[in-house]
């Protein structure tokens, strides 16, 4: 027989089915079978077959008490998947993965499958690759390791851009900086909490922005903090509709330490007409009539 893939699968399906003459299945041998038939399809690049000789290899992995290999051929079957352009096959694939390491007990290769399956899915389908890095966070999250966790919002952060979903992407960040908060990793809250802030001036939201900041200015350590200090120069030229101190801000060294992407959006700012904000800020600070003071 050598190793013909297909021969490889034909001979694995028959020690899998009961027949008069088989009274029990032979997982063991028939999951080895299908493990070499899925690396002589992918080698052959006949993907589809690949992809389906790798979810039965996984069946048989299940089959025989061993979650932690099942799942690596679910990760395989993902990638075959991706070669096919079939984005809910991957989604699903690495979603199914993620839940076999969750059967081993290990949350950072559970976590670690979505977010290889968030970055398959980027260029394909955007929105549901967000959707895989958020469930990727809420896995480290729920194990205590927010720490590990910081790169992935940072991921969901960008595509959220990329699909100008704005709201979304300041709400990711400020997860981002509760999860800093939680490991006492001040910088990165601070960082966090201005690039928030900076996401909500370039979706020309200086309303969203300033509430923002003053519920951000209730944590000390970004009061005091240098990434405070620029928010509020920031929110103080849009008061002033300054358009050159705006640009002015978004070049400091403050604004070039955050992350690549929140650098990219805040050097474009100002991204609408500012004089509006200005003539906002100037009634707000207008003391209200009292009609009782007749002096």
């Amino acid at each position: 027989m050598g190793s013909d893939p297909e021969k490889l699968i034909t001979k694995a399906d028959k020690l899998t089915k009961l027949s008069f003459t088989r009274w029990s299945s032979d997982w063991r041998s028939a999951t080895v079978l299908y493990e070499q038939a899925a690396n002589g399809f992918r080698v052959a690049k006949s993907y589809e077959k690949a992809k389906e000789a790798f979810e039965k290899a996984s069946k048989g992995q299940e089959m025989l008490s061993s979650p932690w290999d099942a799942a690596k051929h679910m990760e395989s079957a993902a990638t075959m998947a991706k070669e096919l352009g079939n984005w809910k096959e991957v989604a699903d694939f690495y979603r199914r993965a993620s839940e076999l390491y969750n059967e081993c007990g290990r949350a950072q290769p559970a976590s670690d499958a979505l977010g290889k399956g968030a970055r398959a899915l980027e260029d394909g389908a955007p929105d549901e690759a967000v959707q895989l890095y958020i469930e990727a966070c809420d896995i480290l999250e729920e194990d205590g390791k927010e720490q590990m966790a910081f790169d992935l919002y940072r991921d969901a952060t960008r595509v959220y851009l990329k699909l100008e979903k704005y709201e979304d992407a300041a709400g990711i960040l400020l997860r981002l900086a509760l999860a800093a908060d939680k490991c006492n990793a001040t910088h990165s809250q601070c960082k966090a909490y201005l690039s928030a802030i900076i996401v909500y001036l370039y979706a020309h939201d200086f309303r969203q922005a300033e509430k923002c900041y003053n519920d951000c200015c209730q944590v000390e350590v970004f009061l005091n903090s240098d990434q405070g200090r620029c928010a509020g120069k920031f929110l103080s030229a849009y008061a002033e509709g300054d358009v050159e101190d705006i640009k002015r801000v978004a070049q400091s060294s403050t604004v070039s330490n955050l992350d690549h992407t929140i650098i990219k959006i805040a050097r474009k700012l100002p991204t609408g007409d500012v004089s509006a904000f200005k003539n906002e800020a100037t009634q707000d600070n207008e003391e209200p009539l009292d009609e009782d003071d007749l002096t």
